[in-house]
């Protein structure tokens, strides 16, 4: 599969020998983390055929069967202070979403913060995490889609919700040229980090989030309110009952009428 990822590439993409494959792998971040602590240059790709133990935000698992999605983490080395990389996911967001655009031909919307979706179900999840080592910052950037799955391959607990690029636009889609294009948009998207302005534009067009009724979870906290915009870090905008809008980066954010939250 890695020969046929590469034929997707042009022979002078700067990451073309440093995508590493595995057959199975616990996960592919926390793999990513013992290469970045053994030297891993910028732009080294782990791509996996299946994760035993593929996880996404607040330690919740993801689904990776063999065969059926692309199971990708990148590592970039940046000289920037993690200060100024509040916007990391959002970016990885939009480059994902250009990649899935390129490889299928359709473009996903995004749920705040890191869910690709296309009629209210879960196409892709996205995973950044940061280790500091200053003047360095590593970001591994890590990436679940489900590519050729129907609903007969998903387990009983996101049934209702799970989708896949297949479902999205009614017809297989080759697992290595969206490999190949998530490469190539993470690539592009390393480059203009810096370009904030527009990366959160993008991201606020394709945000499926805004203007939707949300309910926030803060560990057994629950809030409720209607999401009103982004802010310059890619925090959401809450507007609550009382009035007040709020800057919301972390905890649960549940859409109204996605996901299961109807009431």
């Amino acid at each position: 599969m890695l020969t046929q990822i590469k034929h997707f590439l042009p022979e002078d993409h700067l990451w073309q020998n440093q995508i590493i494959w595995y057959d199975t792998v616990g996960s592919t971040n926390d793999q990513a983390k013992i290469l970045v602590q053994q030297g891993a240059p910028h732009g080294t790709v782990l791509l996996a055929d299946r994760q035993l133990s593929g996880r996404g935000r607040m330690g919740r698992s993801f689904s990776s069967p063999a065969g059926l999605g692309v199971y990708m983490s990148v590592i970039l080395r940046l000289q920037t202070p993690p200060d100024q990389l509040m916007h990391l996911t959002c970016a990885a967001a939009v480059a994902a979403c250009n990649a899935v655009q390129s490889a299928a031909g359709f473009r996903p919307g995004i749920k705040w913060t890191n869910d690709l979706v296309s009629g209210g179900r879960k196409l892709a999840g996205i995973l950044t995490e940061l280790i500091i080592t200053p003047p360095e910052t590593a970001a591994i950037i890590g990436i679940g889609i489900n590519c050729d799955q129907t609903e007969a391959d998903f387990p009983d607990d996101i049934l209702s919700f799970a989708g896949s690029l297949r479902m999205a636009c009614g017809h297989s889609v080759d697992r290595c040229g969206v490999a190949a294009a998530l490469i190539s948009a993470f690539s592009d998207m390393a480059k203009h980090l810096g370009d904030k302005k527009n990366i959160l534009d993008i991201y606020r067009r394709d945000c499926i989030t805004l203007e939707k009724e949300i309910s926030l979870t803060d560990g057994e906290h629950i809030r409720y309110g209607v999401a009103v915009g982004i802010d310059d870090n890619g925090a959401l905008l809450v507007k609550f009952p009382d009035g007040h809008t709020e800057a919301v980066a972390a905890g649960e954010v549940s859409v109204r009428g996605m996901y299961g939250y109807c009431t």
